[in-house]
């Protein structure tokens, strides 16, 4: 496995990760409002996780893209 594709899937999964704890971190803090205190946190989430997942895959699927594929090893 090439070293870039590695460190992608390290921070990815760290970033997900992340995201994870921040999202169930701020719907415990805000569950004690009731939720239409939690649904704007929710769908910020799931915008910021869809974005993320639509360029992550553009940019494995794009081989023309790949700056790393014209260098010798």
């Amino acid at each position: 496995m090439p070293l870039d594709k590695l460190i992608l899937i390290i921070v990815t999964v760290i970033a997900a990760a992340g995201a994870t704890i921040w999202i169930a971190t701020a719907l415990f803090a805000t569950s004690q409002f009731g939720i239409f205190a939690t649904l704007p946190v929710l769908l910020i989430g799931s915008l910021v996780c869809y974005v993320a997942w639509r360029v992550i895959s553009e940019r494995l699927r794009n081989k023309e893209d790949d700056h790393y594929d014209k260098f010798d090893k």
